[in-house]
């Protein structure tokens, strides 16, 4: 188990994860889903029903499952990355790519049992693989530097 690679590379792939969530969040679920966020309204937490939403309550419970989620996908990484091919960023790119395919086939599992419409599984689908592309890409970057592969 490489400490420098989960730690550092878990902070970093929170880091990247995050900020693109800021952007996809502003396009995507401000923007793109809006009208179908409102038209489901009691699924969601009622901060994120307000007018505007107060994330401010929430983001304690964002940040604490972000990190735990970004340092259990370093050591997922760590496991991986022999597999993969190319420069630590590539790497990266790849892990990230397959993430992003595990989690698509669970929104469709899942789109079989909530009542959602299939246009916001479809964009929390492609949310996730810009995002976890991105990360995954600074995930590999970072382990490149602070946990070089042995040849």
């Amino acid at each position: 188990m490489n400490w420098k690679l989960i730690v550092l590379g878990g902070l970093a792939y929170f880091v990247a994860t995050f900020a693109v969530s800021m952007i996809t969040g502003q396009i995507i679920h401000t923007g793109i889903l809006d009208s179908a966020y409102d038209m489901t309204a009691a699924f969601w937490r009622p901060e994120l029903n307000q007018d505007p939403p107060d994330m401010v309550p929430l983001m304690p419970m964002w940040i604490m499952n972000g990190l735990i989620a970004s340092f259990v996908a370093a050591v997922l990484y760590n496991w991986v990355r022999p597999a993969f091919g190319g420069a630590g960023w590539m790497k990266g790119l790849s892990f990230g790519i397959v993430l992003a395919l595990f989690t698509a086939t669970y929104h469709l599992g899942l789109s079989g049992v909530f009542n959602l419409p299939m246009n916001i599984w479809f964009w929390w689908t492609v949310d996730v693989v810009v995002i976890f592309a991105i990360g995954g890409a600074v995930l590999g970057l970072v382990a490149e530097k602070v946990a070089p592969q042995a040849a």
